[in-house]
């Protein structure tokens, strides 16, 4: 059996194997090498047993997990698979046993450090990881925050703070076709936006053998490639399509001897399957977690005797909340469609592919050698309700029920040009709440902007900066009139006017405004008239941060400004005071000093000095603080890429810091400094131009 691994001048691993399988074992290998500590951390949190050596700050998650039963939906989803495509469960068991071929002799500096051993994979792990990345990517706890603001503020509220929200992650992506380019064949860029985890969530990797031969960005702990990908004939990118389908039941609870019972919609109670686990927690006892599955789905918050404080809903039930999603549903994660995209050689191969993905649901561009372009929407939406999608729904009453599933959306391309950036558009019968559209307009005006373009043009793309968000807040500075400030704050206010709404890192201005607009949110978030959202419900940890009132004023400020009223606020009145306050403080520095990179890391600390960084939430280069909290950008650009359907070998990509999680290798962050300044490293395909490792 053949099989070979080799290394580019950046570490990025190329595999080349006689067979499928061979491929993904090889690929499950590499994986571990590379990546041994990252791979631990996802097995730990997609089983929720991650609190065992990260102690009690992981317990919440875990909680989550359990509570969902992640664990026990991919073992469902893989025993479907092995039932329904034996090819592909085969192909997932490879990848498996190469990973724990490589694992068990890891020494990765992070098991000594925590004392642990590193662990076995499972058949059915890498669908737990799959799962586990994706459960909150379509924000269902979004569900909760319209539910406090209507229940506050009224219906209005929910129009008013409506965002794509703190845990939602979007993209960038976009197509020129033939017609645009200087080579005549199409261009395909863009670039994830996601949490920046270190390691990164994205790994470059080749992988070739006699049935295809693909380069593109790999999931850690998963096979294949899902999202972004180039076979040299066909090339496909992928953009969070913000689609709604995942549902929250308000569950009636009653205790019985033999256990727990739901009301159902038909006014009886059934039988809920119940059982009790046990979270082991580093430095502190063993906590109990009570599991109870209704014919909805799992039970996420509360229970029988709702939250731990006694909170009741406001007709004095106990909260109990379900969540419905369709990988419970149905079985399916959509692993079916894995192999088919490796092997597709034309848009079509993609197009049939992706009728067999489920989760997450995604907006697709692709493009292939013989002229061909794809734009559709992929993935699983349940025909229901139209209150099921925006709210919490009753799961005692008829009429919350799922029938069947949405057909996916599909659109042509206009003026050779298609753009994808979760804006409301293609997606729009499947979502709810969708970003803003400054980063989908203010691309197609940058492809506007040239009559052909070529791979090595894109990047000054990716790094724009223009903030067209920033425009509701100069207005309203720009009606006050100096006169209303005080010399120091009339002074301030000349240079944001004149301000060219660039977000660089070594702008001053754009620093002074990021002040100002964090002392407008803070200032409309302390009114009165929000002060019974400044206070959380009771709900588990791990939804706060779609509930904290803050960070929801500040992603939707644009909103809160340009409305028509808001509960009385002199909004004119708080951006005159948040100058002032700015003025009377210390003065700005560039935006990059305090507008800096915060990977996630599963030990915590910061070992690293991390850089500051130009861009902001609603730029094109979108490296996300959170006005009014903090200037520190947890989320950006998990990669980027260009596809040329040209010569593949003029495609580039990056990552934010490199190929290797191995602390202490050159390839742990070699990538960084071309990740700030926009530059992409060159993609080998030629495997006589790589170094080949001897221990395969």
């Amino acid at each position: 059996m053949l099989t070979e691994i080799h290394r580019d001048a950046w570490g990025i691993p190329h595999l080349r194997a006689d067979g499928v399988s061979a491929l993904a074992r090889a690929q499950g290998r590499v994986t571990a090498r590379d990546r041994a500590w990252q791979l631990e951390v996802e097995r730990h949190r997609a089983q929720g047993t991650s609190a065992s050596f990260l102690g009690p700050e992981a317990l919440p998650w875990d909680r989550f997990a359990r509570r969902a039963r992640l664990d026990d939906t991919a073992r469902r989803c893989l025993a479907a698979l092995e039932r329904e495509d034996a090819e592909t469960a085969g192909w997932v068991r490879a990848y498996v046993d190469g990973v724990n071929e490589e694992l068990a002799g890891s020494t990765a500096p992070e098991f000594a450090r925590t004392g642990l051993a590193p662990g076995g994979w499972r058949p059915w792990t890498p669908l737990a990881v799959w799962l586990s990345t994706h459960i909150l990517f379509a924000g269902f706890p979004a569900k909760l925050w319209r539910e406090q603001a209507a229940a506050h503020l009224g219906e209005d509220a929910v129009a008013l703070f409506a965002t794509d929200g703190p845990g939602t992650s979007g993209s960038n992506g976009w197509l020129a076709d033939g017609s645009r380019t200087t080579t005549g064949q199409a261009v395909i860029a863009g670039d994830p936006h996601r949490f920046i985890e270190d390691p990164g969530v994205y790994q470059q990797i080749h992988l070739s053998c006699p049935e295809f031969d693909v380069v593109g960005l790999a999931v850690p702990g998963v096979p294949g490639i899902a999202h972004f990908g180039h076979t040299g004939t066909v090339a496909w990118a992928i953009t969070n399509a913000m689609a709604d389908y995942q549902d929250l039941y308000r569950e009636r609870l009653r205790r019985t001897g033999a256990g727990v019972e739901a009301l159902g919609p038909d006014g009886r109670w059934h039988r809920a399957a119940r059982h009790t686990e046990v979270i082991e927690v580093a430095g502190e006892e063993a906590a109990e977690v009570e599991v109870i599955e209704t014919d909805r789905g799992p039970v996420v918050i509360g229970g029988p005797e709702g939250l731990d404080d006694g909170v009741t809903d406001p007709a004095g039930t106990p909260v109990a909340i379900s969540l419905r999603h369709p990988p419970r549903v149905t079985g399916d994660l959509g692993f079916g469609a894995l192999l088919p995209l490796l092997r597709a050689r034309r848009t079509a191969d993609v197009d049939r592919a992706l009728d067999r993905w489920a989760e997450p649901v995604n907006v697709v561009l692709a493009a292939d050698t013989e002229g061909g372009v794809l734009h559709r929407v992929a993935g699983r939406v349940p025909v229901r309700a139209t209150a099921n999608r925006t709210r919490l729904v009753p799961a005692w009453k008829p009429g919350h029920e799922w029938h069947g599933w949405h057909d996916t959306p599909r659109a042509g391309v206009t003026d050779g040009i298609a753009v994808m950036a979760n804006q409301r558009g293609l997606a729009s019968p499947l979502g709810t709440e969708f970003a803003p559209p400054h980063r989908a307009d203010r691309i197609t005006a940058l492809l506007a902007g040239r009559e052909r373009w070529s791979a090595a043009d894109m990047p000054a793309v990716h790094m724009d900066t223009r903030l067209a968000s920033a425009a509701p807040l100069l207005d309203l500075l720009a009606g006050l009139g100096a006169r209303a400030f005080t010399p120091d704050a009339a002074e301030l206010r000349k240079r944001l006017l004149a301000w060219d709404r660039r977000m660089d890192a070594d702008s001053t201005d754009a620093a002074a405004f990021a002040a100002v607009r964090g002392a407008v949110v803070r200032r409309l978030a302390a009114h009165p008239a929000f002060a019974a959202l400044a206070v959380p419900p009771a709900y588990p940890e791990v939804f706060q941060p779609w509930l904290a009132l803050v960070p929801r004023v500040g992603h939707a400020l644009e909103h809160l400004l340009r409305a028509e009223d808001l509960y009385g606020i002199d909004r004119a009145e708080a951006v005159r005071a948040a100058v002032e306050e700015v003025a009377a403080g210390e003065p700005p520095t560039a935006w990059g000093d305090t507008h800096r990179l915060a990977p996630w890391r599963a030990l915590g600390g910061t070992p690293h000095d991390e850089p500051g960084l130009s861009g902001d939430h609603d730029c094109v280069l979108c490296t996300s603080a959170v006005p009014g909290l903090t200037d520190l950008s947890a989320r950006g650009p998990a990669a980027r890429y260009v596809w040329d359907l040209a010569r593949r070998e003029d495609s580039r990509w990056v990552v934010p810091f490199g190929a290797s999680g191995v602390p202490g290798s050159p390839h742990h962050r070699d990538q960084l400094p071309l990740w700030l300044t926009g530059d992409l490293v060159p993609i080998v395909t030629d495997f006589d131009q790589l170094q080949e490792e001897t221990d395969v």
